[in-house]
Parts: C-alpha cells; structure tokens; sequence
C-alpha cells in the first residue's frame, strides 16, 4: 500500500473547505437574488487559493507516485498507468458537462477542473523525470496564459487552451494554459521535498490533531462529485 503523508491530505482537505464555501456563494448567486462579489477581493482570492492548492498538489502527487513505480513498471505500462486514469477522471468530466448542459439554462462546463486534471495526466509522463526545468516551463506556461486571457476568437475548439469566444460563459473553466503550468510547479516541489517518494524535511507529527483534514482530502475526489448537488438540494430546500 502506498504511504501518504498526511500534511498533503490535510492541504487537500483545507482546500475542500475553502472550495465548499465558495461555491455556497457561487450557488447564492446563480439560483437567488443573493449577490457577492466573486470576481475579485476576498472571495475571489478564497475560490483561486482553493483551485491553486488543488492543482499544484496534483503535480505533488504525480511526483511521489511515479518515484514509486517508476522502477517497478517498464516505460510502456507507465504510460498505459497514467492515460487510464486520466481517461477515467476526464469521463467525469465529461459527465458534468453533460449535467450542466441539460439541467441548466447557462453555464454549461465544457472543460472545467476534472477535465483538465484527466488531459493533464494523459499528458504528464514527458514531465515526470523534470525537476529545475518544470519550474522554468511552469512558469512561462502561467505567464503565457495570463497573456492569452486578453485575446478572443471567434471559434470554441481551443478552449482547451485558453482562447474563448468572446460571449462565452461557463460555470468552471480550467485550460491547460495557465494551469497546466501550477501542475508542472508542484512537480517540481514533489520532486524538492519527496524526493524519491520519501519525505525530505521534518516536519512535526500532528496527524491526529489534523485528522479531519486529511479524512477530507483522502475523499476530495468524491466530495467534488457530490457537493454541488447537495448544495443546490439545500438552497432548493431553503427557497
């Protein structure tokens, strides 16, 4: 069984907590005339942190399990390892697209975080072994979609990538650029601090003062899945 250590899962865990809060707000706008402010200030700035820890411990994640298997498992089956599970994380994905895209009158998410998280670790196998150079790399391709966000055009298929037509709205938009570039940051800290799949530095055993946390984060995946509907359910319930 592989370790995991409990400082990423409780890192997972606060990051669910801060996503639930924040599409609790984002939910009050959408079905009531309640209205916040999340396009900048401190719940925009909650909704980005939640996103960033998420994503950068993806690549965190994908180091350490590859420091596991990378002598167990030729280079073929590796990579067969990898586009599954992306393959099955981005059905998800499509799943919510196709939820959204019936049983809502806008918003439909054509790729959102589950999308990006499964191209992204179709994709991630050529980055693995990187360290200095994800951080190079990461960085440029942040930079890159940043400036891409300025820029429209009038066809959706590089969606993608970070150009959208100029009226397009979704509910959950996560293209490779910029993010892909925060996956390729946290390979490089999995590869700073766990390299090899072992922890690097000390740190102070507080597993039992954090356990909530980490039982959050060992089921972020599902907790993802379900909480929007339940929120809805709620805000239905309440109206």
């Amino acid at each position: 069984m592989q370790e995991r250590f409990y400082e990423i899962d409780a890192l997972r865990g606060i990051a669910i907590i801060f996503m639930i809060f924040y599409h609790t707000l984002y939910d009050l706008n959408y079905f009531t005339y309640i209205n916040f402010n999340l396009w900048s200030g401190p719940f925009w700035f909650i909704g980005r942190t939640s996103a960033t820890i998420f994503i950068l411990l993806v690549g965190i994640s994908l180091t350490i399990s590859f420091s596991k298997i990378r002598n167990k498992y030729n280079k073929t089956k590796i990579l067969q390892k990898y586009i599954l599970r992306g393959a099955k994380i981005f059905s998800l994905g499509l799943m919510i697209t196709a939820m959204t895209y019936l049983f809502l009158d806008k918003g439909t998410i054509y790729f959102g975080i589950l999308h990006f998280i499964g191209l992204s670790i179709i994709i991630i196998y050529p980055f693995l072994k990187l360290k200095n150079a994800n951080l190079i790399l990461g960085s440029a391709i942040i930079a890159t979609g940043l400036y891409l966000k300025t820029f429209t055009i009038n066809i959706p298929y590089f969606l993608f990538l970070g150009l959208r037509p100029e009226s397009f709205y979704t509910l959950d938009y996560f293209p490779l650029l910029p993010w892909f570039g925060i996956i390729l940051i946290g390979i490089y800290f999995g590869h700073t601090f766990y390299p090899d799949g072992k922890r690097k530095i000390k740190i102070p055993k507080i597993q039992k003062y954090v356990k909530p946390l980490t039982t959050l984060g060992q089921k972020s995946l599902i907790i993802y899945i379900i909480h929007q509907p339940i929120l809805i359910f709620i805000i239905y319930i309440l109206l």
